[in-house]
């Protein structure tokens, strides 16, 4: 298990990061999708379906994160069953832990809430230079995404009330180090072993089938030996990149765009300084703040006297252990990463200005801007053209909805053509030749490629009944639809055109059985006299070291019982053949230092954390009767 993770990191990591990208944020909510359709149940939570339009819009939405956080991922894996289940996995944990939240009661305070959205960079960048949010705009980005500030709110609310339903196992959970380490040496423990291996190469020479034999195997097999359906293809594409040939940006439109983007320059201007800070908590008495602020007033009055002594102030009187030791010094920042206090005070003061005593949830500072970096503003006609790029884009995104409307509406109102389509939207036809059902590069491009796609290309209306398809989603902001031209059903070939590839499948599937059986008749004879076995020269081997051998083989060796040795174990590999292995000695791993030990604790900890995460995941799901009803994604 651990060397698959090892061999296989970036799979991994895709699967992982499927699982655990945080489900609400401020972008990508919402896209196009017609979720008011109904459609077939893909599970049920608590009594609750769940529909495969909400299972599609939620694939959509996680690819389009993944491809705006990992640009370079093969696109393709997307499209897989694995990352579909994934999904689906997914949506069923939300639906699960919203409902477990429910029923245990499970809150957030308003505080709570407004700390959280307080941290959200994305809002952070909607601040006005005092400070405070710029509510149109907040609301303005929301309803692109379909969303109103209520409908946010209430999203990021569940989020973080579900996150509480998990959350105790992690600070709860715990191992013995004497139940660790007896666990990981057993894991890591090593074996002498001998093999041999019975693969069906080796009796390939042996089989002659006879004529009657691949006739019989071939009228046993005729779904074997079926050509491909093949069609004739017509198709159009809706995309971005056709909505923008259609636009044209009105220069007041241009001005717009350009002063929206002064001040979101604006809000990216960065202060350094550096601070001295008194400590006093919000919770401590009055008196106890009083004194703290005080102390400030006294540093501050001495600052007055000597301006050019606030880093030797700083490291001696600042209790921030952070910045202390470097004269207060904080760095570049900007507005949203600092307390609400602290960057009013920064950002309200000039080059080289020293404030009065902040008071902030921390304490009482005394802050001293010590630099501005403002990011260079280009004039309107210096900024022209990449505004215009900018704006064309995003007025064609604005329109793609109605036109992805118009694109659908049209290829299923008049289904026996795609130039109604195309005519209205301004789109080219294009051709495909010899497309099949599976997903091959062919000249047309990446729409033949899509195995939803293609799915709807051979599908019974539009094979039998000769309609266009629907309109499919190949990426974001791309809709295809298509239409059949010319039709070739798929059909068993005779036996004379495919009697070679007979002969090969025959005499592979009865070299595979000889090779099982004289494995197993040699483990029998080996175990009876061991000393006629025929085996390779002894090996050491461990979950770790696997001298090139199989996992299957390794497992077996591991798990032989080794109360009396030898051991002897047959190993059935599959399409690769059998194997017979000896297990001769059992080798203790070797020790390690304190230093691995204590990080294979730590490592054996999590494992543990996330076995009983992994156990009341399952009990919630017994409790509240999840039921996945999608036989295939």
């Amino acid at each position: 298990m651990f060397d698959f993770v090892r061999k296989h990191t970036k799979i991994m990591q895709f699967l992982l990061f499927l699982f655990i990208f945080p489900s609400f944020v401020l972008f990508g909510l919402e896209g196009y999708s017609r979720m008011r359709e109904k459609g077939a149940v893909v599970a049920t939570v608590n009594g609750t379906d769940i529909l495969q339009p909400e299972l599609d819009n939620a694939h959509k939405i996680q690819v389009d994160r993944m491809r705006a956080a990992m640009p370079n991922l093969d696109a393709k894996l997307f499209d897989s069953s694995i990352a579909k289940q994934a999904t689906l996995d997914r949506l069923v944990r939300e639906r699960l832990l919203q409902v477990a939240a429910q029923k245990m009661h499970l809150g957030v305070s308003d505080q709570r809430l407004a700390n959280e959205l307080q941290q959200n960079p994305n809002i952070a960048g909607l601040r006005r230079p005092d400070g405070s949010l710029d509510l149109e705009r907040y609301r303005q980005l929301l309803a692109t995404q379909g969303l109103t500030p209520e409908s946010f709110e209430a999203q990021v609310r569940s989020d973080l009330s579900t996150r509480q339903v998990m959350a105790g196992l992690g600070i709860t959970s715990f191992a013995t180090p004497v139940l660790a380490d007896v666990t990981l040496n057993a894991f890591y423990e090593k074996r002498q072993i001998q093999v041999a291996k019975f693969t069906a190469a080796d009796f390939t020479a042996q089989i002659k089938p006879t004529d009657a034999d691949l006739e019989d195997y071939y009228k046993a097999n005729g779904e074997k030996f079926k050509s491909a359906e093949r069609a004739d293809v017509d198709f159009v594409i809706l995309d971005l990149a056709a909505i923008q040939k259609t636009v044209t940006v009105p220069e007041a439109e241009l001005k717009n765009f350009y002063e929206q983007n002064l001040a979101r320059l604006a809000n990216l201007e960065e202060r350094r300084a550096s601070h001295i800070l008194i400590n006093a908590d919000k919770a401590a008495p009055a008196a106890e703040r009083d004194k703290a602020r005080a102390k400030a007033q006294e540093i501050l009055a001495t600052l007055k006297q000597s301006p050019d002594k606030f880093g030797e102030l700083a490291k001696k009187f600042s209790q921030d252990t952070g910045s202390a030791n470097k004269g207060g010094d904080l760095d570049f920042f900007a507005r949203g990463a600092m307390v609400k206090p602290f960057e009013e005070a920064a950002f309200s003061l000039k080059k080289g200005e020293t404030s009065d005593v902040v008071e902030s949830e921390f304490g009482f500072h005394i802050i001293r801007v010590t630099d501005i970096k403002q990011p260079k503003q280009k004039s309107f006609e210096e900024s022209r053209a990449s505004l215009e790029v900018d704006a064309r884009r995003q007025l064609a995104q604005r329109k793609f909805a109605e036109a992805a409307d118009q694109f659908t509406n049209l290829v299923y109102e008049q289904s026996d053509s795609l130039k109604p389509a195309a005519d209205k939207l301004k789109l080219e036809i294009q051709h495909a030749k010899g497309v099949g059902t599976e997903p091959v590069p062919v000249a047309s491009g990446t729409a033949m490629n899509n195995p939803k796609f293609l799915a709807a290309i051979f599908s019974s209306d539009t094979i039998e009944k000769k309609r266009n398809t629907e309109a499919i989603e190949l990426a974001p902001n791309v809709l295809a639809s298509a239409r059949i031209t010319n039709y070739q059903p798929a059909r068993i070939l005779p036996f004379a055109d495919v009697k070679d590839k007979v002969r090969e499948q025959v005499v592979a599937k009865k070299a595979l059985e000889r090779a099982k059986q004289e494995g197993e008749s040699n483990l029998a004879q080996w175990k009876a006299s061991p000393d006629k076995a025929k085996l390779a020269a002894s090996v050491v081997v461990s979950r770790e070291q696997k001298q090139q051998l199989s996992d299957a083989v390794i497992e077996a060796a591991l798990r032989a019982n080794s109360q009396t040795l030898p051991a002897w174990v047959g190993v059935d590999l599959g399409g690769s053949g059998y194997a017979v292995v000896k297990v001769e000695k059992i080798l203790p791993r070797e020790t390690v230092d304190a230093s691995q030990q204590s990080r294979e604790r730590q490592q054996y900890m999590q494992w543990w954390a996330g076995a009983e995460e992994a156990s009341y995941y399952r009990w919630l799901k017994d409790k509240f009767k999840v039921e996945i009803k999608a036989s295939r994604l």
